[in-house]
This record gives C-alpha cells, structure tokens and sequence, in this order.
C-alpha cells in the first residue's frame, strides 16, 4: 500500500491545550514510512506553539489565521490542500470536527476521521444536534477517548454506536536521567507537602475548588504549597480567588512549563479538580511519575484512576472531600508512594504513547482500505 497523506486538524497546536497538544504529537509520530503528514492550525493566538517540535519532526504547518467562527474566507488554503490530494483527514474537538467533515467531503477525502477528547456538551443542544446529524453521519470514525463518553455520545446525542471507535489516549515514556530540583528553585523548605496541577486555566478545571481545599489543609499542614503549571484566560480570577480564601502564600502560579517531569518530582500529591474531562493528559502524566492522584470523579478518569488503587477518588465541587483525601495521602506518604507506583506500572502497561500511535495508524488503513472514494473509486 502506498503511502498514505494525512491531514491533522486543531485549532491551535498550543503547548498547554492538552488534546491539541496529544493530536499534534500523534501527527509527528506516524510511521514515516506509511505516511505523509500535514498539522492544519486553523486559529490565530498569542499562546505558544509547538513550532519548534513540529519543526524539528519535519512536519509541515498549515496556519489559517482564521480570527472568529465567521471568517469563512480562512478556510481557502485548507480547501486547496485538499483538492491537491488528501488521503485522510484527521480532526481534533468539536469545530474543527464539524469543519473537517464538511470540507473533507465537500473535497472527496476518502476518509474522514473526527476526534472527541471531552464530552460536555450539557445544555448545548446545538452541539449536541451537530454531533449527532452532522459528525456522527458523515465522518467515517467518530472516536472517543474513555468509555464514559462513548456512552454519552451514544445515550445523550443520539451519534450511531457503529460510527465510534473507542481510542485511549497515551502519552510519552518520561525522560530518563536527573531532573531539576523545582523545590530548590522555588524556595519550598524541605519537608514541605506539595501539592501539584498542570493544566490550562479554564473554568472547567475548577482550581478554586482546589483553593478552597489547601485552605482547609493549611491549619495541619501550614507549610503546604500548590504548585500549578499553565496558563490560559481564568488566571486573574484564579489568583483573585486564592487571595481571599487566604491560600495566596501557599498557591503558586507557575505560567507555562515545559519541564513537567521535573515539577512532578517535587510534587507529594497530584491534583484534579475538573468539573467535566474526556480521558485527562494530565493524570496520564502524573501517573507517569509515580505521583499518587486525588481527582474529582468525572468523564473518563475513573477508567485510568481505580479508587483506592492509583489514587483517590471524590465527587466534583467538594472542597471538603478533596482535602480531606489529600490530607490522606499526606499523613501516610508509604500508602502515597505505593498508590504511585501502581499508577506509573498501569501507565506504562495500558497509556503509553506508541499504543496509541499504532491504533491510529490502523484506523487510518483499515477506513483507507474500505473506501469507496480512494483513487477515484
């Protein structure tokens, strides 16, 4: 079989958006040897790009620039490039879902393949109608990534459960050798609990749950930190909302890391405080470190995250059960590192990046093989 030419659509393949992030780093993966891959950045932004690693994987950027939902006119290049020969288009979240339907098949794309990192779509009955009238129909695959929100898409929008393919993220193997001591960069005392996020600050994320838990926990632990790394339109409000629960001193914002092996080294306990998660990178990585998880009980997470087992598990907006399952861990740091320890060897057997690189790679050749559009058939 020749090679196949494959078309990743984001929005933006952002260093902190979790499913841009995993959706561009499969498109630098793929077998060069079986295809050809292209990344579409559909948006405009100011936040930082993966420029530099797309660069370096030889993987060519198509940037729209498109400024808002009614640029239309953006959207030429993409149509062209099409045109010129695409085998598979590949798109990640909801409107680059909706738009890589509709252009792949306006353009005779053999396969069109969209990509649901979240489901969270209550109270939007658009979306909803879009994903099951407009995705679920013409795409070819509609992937999930937990069981959870294969359901949803089946029970809640109506999306034909013959249409999904369930695809469990999985990320790289964390570096091997030394790492930076963050605590000594941050001036954290030794012995002090630290508590840890990575993520984009965006609503869903809840951090001021999180708050709200380390106030309750500075009177036992008055020395604890919360170290969260990432950036994103909610950080004033988040720092506002730290200050008047009295955590300001013991929360600190980080910005944007590139060094995430490094900041979970300093970490005793990692932290979720989602309201709403598809199958979360981020519990992936912390996994991935050895770090024990308290996470709220959301989406797919109680597919990574067995209670009791990896980490911990409480109901969303409880700042009270989130503390007091940190205070948990932290009063037993042996029962802490055995729950890490069994999330780093699930990681490493069930999430890794290459499983998840290989099922792609099939799906693209499996719909490849079995369409009616390929080669002007």
């Amino acid at each position: 079989m020749r090679k196949l030419r494959v078309l990743t659509l984001v929005d933006k393949p952002t260093v902190t958006g979790g499913a841009e992030r995993l959706a561009a780093v499969v498109a630098m993966k793929l077998d060069p040897a079986r295809f050809e891959s292209v990344l579409c950045a559909s948006r405009r932004t100011d936040e930082p790009l993966l420029d530099r690693e797309l660069e370096e994987a030889g993987i060519p950027v198509l940037a729209l620039g498109r400024r808002s939902r009614l640029d239309l006119w953006a959207w030429r290049p993409l149509v062209s490039r099409l045109r010129d020969g695409v085998d598979v288009v590949h798109a990640h979240m909801f409107g680059s879902n909706v738009w890589g339907t509709v252009l792949g098949r306006l353009t005779g794309v053999p396969v069109v393949v969209a990509h649901e990192h979240t489901w969270s779509f209550q109270g939007r009955p658009l979306r909803r109608f879009l994903d099951r009238e407009l995705v679920g129909r013409w795409a070819d695959v509609f992937v999930a990534v937990s069981g959870e929100d294969r359901r949803k898409m089946i029970e809640v929008e109506g999306v034909d459960p013959r249409k999904i393919r369930l695809i469990p993220n999985g990320i790289p193997s964390p570096p091997n050798g030394s790492v930076a001591d963050v605590r000594a960069e941050l001036g954290i005392e030794p012995g002090a609990p630290v508590l840890g996020v990575v993520c984009e600050l965006r609503a869903q994320k809840a951090l001021e749950v999180l708050f709200e838990a380390a106030a309750l926990l500075l009177p036992e632990f008055p020395a604890l930190k919360v170290l969260v790394a990432g950036d994103g339109p909610e950080r004033a409000p988040l720092e506002a909302a730290a200050s008047q629960l009295g955590a300001a001193d013991a929360v600190l914002f980080l910005g944007i890391r590139r060094d995430v092996p490094a900041l979970l080294a300093a970490v005793d306990v990692a932290v979720l405080s989602s309201d709403y998660e598809g199958s979360p990178l981020s519990v992936l990585e912390y996994m991935a470190a050895g770090k024990p998880v308290v996470s709220t009980r959301v989406g797919g997470v109680p597919e990574l995250v067995e209670d009791g087992v990896q980490g911990l598990l409480v109901e969303p907006r409880d700042p009270a059960a989130l503390a007091k399952a940190v205070a948990e861990l932290l009063r037993d740091p042996e029962r802490a590192e055995r729950l890490g320890a069994q999330g780093r060897e699930r990681q490493l057997r069930e999430y890794s990046l290459d499983a998840m690189v290989r099922h792609v790679e099939e799906l693209y050749e499996e719909l490849w093989l079995a369409s009616g559009r390929r080669d002007g058939r």
